[in-house]
């Protein structure tokens, strides 16, 4: 079995016997769903790179590997990234992957959140990948549907349908300046931003045209 194999296993194992995943399903879904995205994120950008595939591929998958146990305040969630390090690293060190290597992934999966870990570490691209990887994942034609199905954008009044999408649009101005860690996920990103914005000019471009004539 795979280093990758053995840890879609650990994974999955994890979330299935999580007490507040059994309490609450459909967010041990997401989780494991996200995840998986992240990792296929991950490895893309690995291949492009040249990081470890196989093993930055695993860390992607375990960095939010924490959500199996239950948080009772937003210090907690804040620590997600360091707790999700401390969970991966005797994982990755049982299965081979070297102590130095192990380090740097770990240290990803750590400052991923709030950008802190509890250790020191060189701010490597590899590592900083991870937090991209997880990043680029917000952006997607899922995550647009999930946005507007919280805020209940179709309950919203017209005005404050408007505010929104044209704030949106203001702030993928500013998000489409980034550049990340690697020119790969750079690329990634802004493919994404593009994508957002054309839907969100979509929909500015509708909601104009629904109140009067153009």
């Amino acid at each position: 079995m795979s280093i990758l194999e053995k840890a879609e296993a650990f994974l999955k194992e994890s979330f299935a016997e999580s007490a507040y995943f059994k309490e609450h399903p459909s967010e041990g879904e997401y989780r494991l769903q996200h995840s998986y995205r992240v990792a296929n994120i991950g490895k893309m950008i690995a291949e492009a790179e040249g990081f470890p595939v196989e093993e930055f591929t695993v860390a992607c998958l375990l960095h939010d590997i924490a959500y199996r146990e239950a948080f009772t305040s937003e210090e907690d969630w804040k620590n997600h990234g360091r707790r999700s390090a401390e969970i991966t690293r005797p994982f990755l060190l049982d299965a081979g992957v070297d102590a130095k290597l192990t380090e740097e992934l770990c240290y990803g999966i750590a400052i991923h959140v709030d950008d802190e870990a509890d250790f020191e570490h060189e701010n490597t691209p590899m590592a900083l990948s991870i937090q991209d990887a997880d990043n680029i994942d917000r952006i997607d034609a899922y995550r647009i549907y999930e946005t507007l199905q919280v805020l209940q954008f179709s309950e919203m009044p017209y005005d404050q349908k408007k505010k929104l999408v044209d704030q949106n649009l203001i702030n993928l101005e500013d998000y489409l300046q980034l550049t990340l860690a690697t020119p790969s996920a750079t690329k990634l990103w802004r493919e994404r931003i593009a994508f957002y914005r054309q839907f969100y000019q979509k929909l500015q471009n509708q909601l104009n045209s629904s109140k009067e004539i153009l």
